[in-house]
């Protein structure tokens, strides 16, 4: 699998979102080093390019081939000329359960480790994507041993 030719690290997030709208798992690896970590929403963590692939690979065959995902705002931190930070917030619609159920539409936001590499180009080492709760400050585990949001500072 090689590195696709990036040339900037906004072109991370963006090539990750059109590889996954066009279901292209392979693509969607391409922009991760060969040792790149991942960790998903739910904190699955995928520690090289091939794992991430499988694991993508998976699932826009299944839970995520209606989906769409959108770009709303993305942000690059540099810390030097060739290192830099990416976040992204992003828009998911049409993630389905095994059974086809559709899911109700949710936000996320990435935040890629990128760098450029000695060919010029800009990959990443490491991707995080963590679910954006609207109006909550943190999860807990309930009496019955479910997970749910709160916020504390509501009264």
């Amino acid at each position: 699998m090689d590195h696709l030719e990036l040339n900037s690290p906004e072109d991370i997030p963006n090539t990750f979102i059109d590889a996954w709208n066009e279901k292209d798992a392979r693509k969607l690896a391409s922009i991760f080093d060969e040792d790149a970590e991942f960790i998903n929403v739910t904190g699955l963590w995928w520690h090289d390019r091939e794992s991430i692939f499988q694991a993508h690979d998976y699932g826009l065959k299944v839970i995520f081939k209606d989906s769409t995902l959108t770009l709303r705002k993305s942000k690059v931190k540099y810390l030097s000329d060739f290192i830099a930070v990416v976040n992204a917030r992003v828009h998911l619609e049409g993630q389905t359960n095994i059974k086809g159920v559709q899911a109700q539409a949710r936000n996320t936001i990435f935040t890629f480790v990128v760098h450029q590499n000695e060919q010029g180009y800009w990959t990443c080492a490491s991707a995080q994507n963590t679910d954006v709760v609207p109006g909550k400050e943190t999860h807990i585990i309930d009496e019955e041993g479910n997970m749910k949001a709160v916020d504390y500072r509501k009264k």
